[in-house]
């Protein structure tokens, strides 16, 4: 990855716990990038399930990958949340994690200077409150975030990550439109949603991280995708991974500016010429080749496996 993006504060902004494209991006990340400095979480877990879930297994994650340093805080959440498959995977010695994002994110913009990467890779519930709450760090924050379609395979609903909170989407593409938020990248369920980057059993990081030893990060993962497998879809495509790739200017994604509106529902609309719109740089391609790849390596090293198996396409984004 380009050495200055290598270095400056990463902020991911996650539902690990679904689907695990998420997990797997975290873990490519804390191997990969010096800078990575907090990770919260959203479309948090409640009632039934304890608050929090999520952050407890980011923050297990991030331990066994030796990344300490790396703050994780329990984010946004109405309880209830359909995706998650991470039940038992954090012992109960991981203590639940601070519920403060904004406090979080401030003590990181006090801490550092200059542009903060923050990548979204679910409901944008912890950005909106950022930009309320903490209106200064929007000219600091340099946002990606996995979401949106202009083509989404329902045409009733919106793409995944805008459905999950639907309020706080309007109120981020708000921020966009009125100059507060400016340079957001828009990797969109149109290009992400593919079978070329779906990783499945059998394929090859789910062989690679089958045979790891028990007890480290890779057998984690390892046990997360089985849980997915069995309980949701025969298949994680890296989504969220590919959205990571974008923030750190790889070239794999290819871009453009548009300038898009959300309708009452969350779906995402190129602006009419009496709309004000969100001028946003929204993906259009990706080399899924060289982005396989690439993830190999951040998650293995050394040379990737070669090639992805296709699946069952998922309903998740």
């Amino acid at each position: 990855m380009p050495a200055s993006h290598r270095a400056l504060p990463v902020v991911l902004d996650t539902d690990i716990g679904g689907d695990p494209d998420d997990a797997i991006t975290v873990a490519a990340a804390a191997r990969t990038l010096p800078g990575l400095a907090l990770v919260l979480t959203n479309d948090e877990t409640g009632a039934p399930l304890p608050h929090g879930e999520r952050a407890r297994f980011a923050r297990h994650l991030l331990d066994l990958l030796e990344r300490g340093d790396v703050a994780t805080v329990a984010g946004h959440g109405v309880g209830g949340t359909r995706y998650f498959c991470a039940q038992g995977l954090a012992p109960a010695s991981v203590p639940e994690q601070g519920r403060d994002v904004v406090g979080a994110v401030r003590a990181l913009l006090d801490r550092t200077d200059g542009e903060v990467l923050w990548v979204g890779m679910g409901a944008l519930s912890n950005l909106a409150t950022v930009l309320v709450e903490l209106p200064e760090a929007a000219g600091r924050l340099a946002v990606t975030q996995m979401g949106g379609s202009l083509a989404y395979r329902d045409p009733s609903r919106a793409e995944h990550n805008i459905r999950m909170d639907v309020p706080a989407a309007h109120a981020v593409f708000e921020a966009i439109a009125a100059g507060q938020l400016e340079g957001v990248r828009l990797v969109t369920s149109d290009i992400t949603f593919r079978t070329e980057i779906e990783v499945v059993p059998g394929g090859p990081v789910h062989h690679r991280l089958a045979q790891a030893a028990t007890g480290g990060w890779q057998h984690l993962l390892h046990h997360h995708l089985e849980g997915w497998f069995e309980a949701f879809h025969p298949g994680s495509m890296q989504h969220d991974a590919l959205a990571l790739s974008t923030a750190l200017d790889e070239p794999y994604v290819g871009l453009r500016p548009e300038r898009v509106v959300l309708d009452p529902v969350g779906r995402t609309q190129r602006s009419g010429p009496d709309d004000r719109g969100a001028a946003v740089r929204m993906s259009v391609s990706a080399e899924y080749g060289a982005f396989n790849r690439w993830l190999e390596r951040g998650l293995f090293g050394g040379e990737s496996a070669e090639g992805h198996q296709g699946c069952t396409s998922t309903d998740r984004q």
